[in-house]
């Protein structure tokens, strides 16, 4: 706070608290105890809640996601190469077997990439709505979705092609250092990938009417498709450790501004 009749004097150090009567460092600075964080006003017993715990362990689970696609691209390639030879005119024991063998992979592919997601998402969910919360503490008035669509903007048709990302936006801007702007380029970057890869799931067919040529190119299809969702699951990866990084950071520094 200000000396009598005097300028605010600002901490030597953090450059960020005003400077202890008498002294060129801030209370926290000199060893003082962090005051501890005050809830929002108008959300009585609303307060942070560390973000890491889940942050590590949403990693984790979109690492397991990042083998299954890898297992699930491997799959495709067989599959596109035995139905490819099946398409060109191969016939013969050999060229079945290989067939079956690649139909077996992809079941196999697809089962693991179930259970990777689901697991996944459960976690993920949990850590996005942590995340929301603590932005709201952070930034009261700087988000545009109500907290619930954390969760529902995920799963309401049409709309999960833009509100997961638009709070997530959000959630970035508030849980930057006070004063900072950080690049929304890896959110981009992250969902334009993720998109792409739904799309391109969708592309895959599941009939078998149009025989080897078709099953070719949905194999074609469901390559492209795991490539992209790799590359979309990577970046979650760097989007989900850089957020709680910055949460955590931004609450051991408090979760109001410094009073310059």
């Amino acid at each position: 706070m200000p000396y009598p009749g005097g300028p605010v004097l600002i901490c030597a150090r953090c450059h960020h608290f005003a400077a202890a009567p008498g002294a060129t460092l801030c209370d926290r600075c000199l060893g003082a105890p962090p005051e501890p964080v005050p809830p929002v006003v108008g959300a009585p017993g609303l307060r942070l809640r560390s973000p890491v715990g889940l942050g590590w362990a949403a990693a984790v689970l979109l690492g397991a996601v990042v083998a299954a696609d890898l297992f699930a691209v491997w799959a495709d390639l067989l599959q596109y190469d035995a139905t490819g030879a099946l398409a060109d005119g191969e016939t013969g024991a050999a060229a079945f077997r290989r067939a079956d063998r690649a139909d077996a992979l992809s079941g196999l592919a697809a089962g693991a990439q179930a259970v990777s997601l689901v697991s996944c998402a459960v976690v993920y969910l949990c850590w996005f709505q942590r995340v929301r919360a603590n932005a709201q503490v952070f930034s009261p008035a700087g988000h545009r979705k109500s907290p619930g669509w954390a969760i529902g903007g995920w799963f309401v048709p049409v709309v999960n092609l833009w509100f997961p990302r638009r709070i997530t936006l959000d959630i970035w801007d508030a849980s930057s250092p006070w004063g900072t702007n950080r690049s929304h380029a890896l959110v981009n970057a992250w969902w334009t990938l993720w998109l792409a890869s739904l799309f391109a799931g969708r592309a895959v067919t599941t009939g078998d009417s149009g025989g080897a040529a078709q099953a070719r190119d949905d194999a074609l299809a469901a390559l492209v498709s795991d490539a992209l969702d790799i590359a979309a699951a990577v970046l979650a990866v760097l989007v989900v450790v850089r957020l709680t990084r910055m949460q955590h950071e931004k609450a051991l520094a408090g979760a109001v501004p410094p009073a310059l």
